[in-house]
């Protein structure tokens, strides 16, 4: 793993949740891997589960901005448009 994480503990005494999970071979591994940059296994935790959330939040709205562009005909017609320039072009050489 290249980049270096940048998580801060949130930890306050009012945190109220715990939970236990049964981990296999695979994220026993990636957890010893995230606890080797010098989080505490809670840390490591907290910061997967907010890294995860994060991913989603980004699909999501990745997602929904390829909707709204495959929705929007006149950048359909505009990206149509330049794709036929683009192949006149090529056929210039």
């Amino acid at each position: 793993m290249g980049s270096k994480l940048s998580y801060e503990s949130s930890y306050t005494p009012q945190m109220a949740l715990t939970l236990s999970v049964r981990l296999d071979a695979e994220a026993q591994q990636a957890l010893r891997l995230l606890e080797s940059t010098g989080l505490s296994r809670s840390d490591a935790v907290r910061a997967a589960l907010l890294a995860s959330a994060a991913r989603l939040r980004d699909r999501s709205a990745l997602q929904d901005e390829v909707a709204a562009l495959e929705a929007d005909e006149s950048d359909r017609a505009e990206a149509a448009a330049l794709l036929e320039l683009m192949d006149l072009l090529a056929g210039d050489e």
